[in-house]
């Protein structure tokens, strides 16, 4: 039986494409192009447009493209690192970027999720699951029943008093 679905979990489950401030901020860094703005402007407009994400139980996916299809799955466990990157034009427009890496030998992000407004939460729902899910063993662990306390704490007043017995029989060696 799976637990249920956190807020947290349901909001970044829901999350499947960028959000259209990330269109106008590919347009603004077209203009910033002058005279090249359709040759910078045309490519990140099929990427804007083609843009998915999915996160699932298993991983993330990232794809995008028309004529070069790139698709990105990252397993969790995979996952090393998270990075949230905003510049000044994506904090303006309320975006980030996340940027997920793993132990391969790039030097750059494995996967970006990029025009996103819920990249906090995003960064949260990656970490949680990189460290093995909703962190299962903590709940098993603060939910463990009191006889295991008991007999553990049985256990270590006999393992003192043993001890106290060795010492004892050690100073009574010593001083014959």
């Amino acid at each position: 039986m799976q637990p249920p679905i956190t807020d947290l979990e349901a909001r970044v489950l829901a999350i499947t494409r960028p959000k259209p401030q990330l269109l106008t901020l590919y347009v603004l860094y077209s203009l910033a192009a002058v005279v090249l703005f359709p040759v910078v402007f045309i490519p990140l407009y099929f990427r804007y447009h083609t843009l998915k994400f999915r996160f699932d139980a298993e991983g993330v996916g990232v794809s995008y493209g028309i004529l070069f299809r790139r698709e990105t799955y990252l397993t969790y466990a995979r996952i090393q690192d998270i990075h949230l990157t905003r510049n000044l034009l994506e904090r303006w427009l309320g975006i980030g970027t996340v940027e997920i890496q793993t132990a391969s030998s790039s030097m750059g992000a494995e996967v970006s999720i990029p025009g996103t407004d819920e990249f906090e939460a995003i960064r949260d729902f990656l970490y949680g699951r990189m460290r093995g899910g909703r962190d299962h063993k903590a709940a098993q662990a603060a939910a463990a029943p009191a006889a295991a306390d008991a007999e553990l704490a049985g256990a270590l007043l006999d393992a003192a008093a043993a001890m106290r017995e060795t010492a004892s029989a050690i100073r009574e060696r010593r001083t014959l």
